[in-house]
């Protein structure tokens, strides 16, 4: 189990919000936004040893901010080449031009699915453009309450504003395995609330067997918490922690984490 940094950028300033409300015409509900820019982040992950981060650029992509949010990524990509990878807005179109900026991988969700479900053509896309080891599938998820009693887990995209008609079971994740290096499952409904983990999600994950690399991100709030995590994913989920660290004004001391989860 490893700590994955984050860098969350909208209108090109590091922030936490919290999960599913970010809209293009209200925002987003923000927890903190840091007067440090991204390049300080970037620093401080490559002191601390911790690659693998996630870079989310949040605002729409063709948008004056969104490349805002790019520059401000590129700005902590040179701080830690190959430390980073970077998702929002990711097509084919701009895929191969975050990794020549120095991203290790790239994030992609909403262009894999259309009507709700999997593109496989566009899957193959994306893995023939950038290679599948470089390339990780974004499967954040919330529960879709039906009239038949089925809460189960869907994934969302359009910045977690739109459900899809995509289960997240295993069989999913079996059916996605071959085409990523790595899955990002954010638990929607705990995201940036910083009200506990989401068990179910992260018993469901720690369930699958063979798996690749999952990051786990959503509602972390206490050491108790990666505790948590740890023993409902058999020790082999890691986990983002952004809006409870103290370097984004949360309670939980960033050095004392890092120290923890590398013990």
């Amino acid at each position: 189990m490893r700590l994955r940094p984050c860098i969350d950028i909208h209108d090109g300033k590091v922030k936490q919000i919290v999960g599913g409300t970010l809209d293009d015409i209200n925002g987003a509900d923000t927890n903190y936004v840091s007067e440090e820019g991204a390049s300080f982040f970037g620093r401080l992950y490559r002191s601390c040893g911790l690659p693998g981060g996630h870079i989310i650029l949040l605002n729409k992509a063709g948008t004056k901010e969104y490349l805002d949010d790019i520059r401000a990524a590129s700005d902590a990509m040179k701080e830690y080449p190959e430390g980073f990878m970077v998702g929002g807005g990711i097509t084919p179109e701009n895929a191969e031009s975050f990794l020549k900026l120095g991203a290790s991988h790239v994030i992609v969700t909403s262009y894999v699915f259309r009507d709700g479900l999997i593109d496989f053509d566009r899957l193959n896309e994306m893995v023939s453009l950038v290679g599948k080891e470089h390339l990780v599938l974004d499967l954040s998820c919330r529960k879709k309450p039906s009239d038949e009693g089925d809460d189960s887990y869907y994934i969302v995209t359009d910045r977690w504003q739109s459900f899809t008609d995509t289960k997240l079971t295993h069989d999913t994740l079996d059916t996605l395995k071959p085409y990523a290096d790595e899955f990002l499952i954010h638990a929607v409904d705990v995201e940036g609330k910083k009200c506990g983990v989401d068990k179910e999600l992260v018993k469901l994950l720690g369930e699958w067997e063979d798996s690749i690399p999952v990051t786990y991100a959503g509602g972390v709030r206490s050491f108790e918490d990666i505790d948590i995590i740890r023993a409902l994913g058999n020790d082999k989920i890691d986990v983002t922690i952004g809006s409870a660290l103290s370097i984004f004004g949360g309670d939980m001391d960033f050095k004392e984490v890092v120290g923890y989860l590398n013990s």
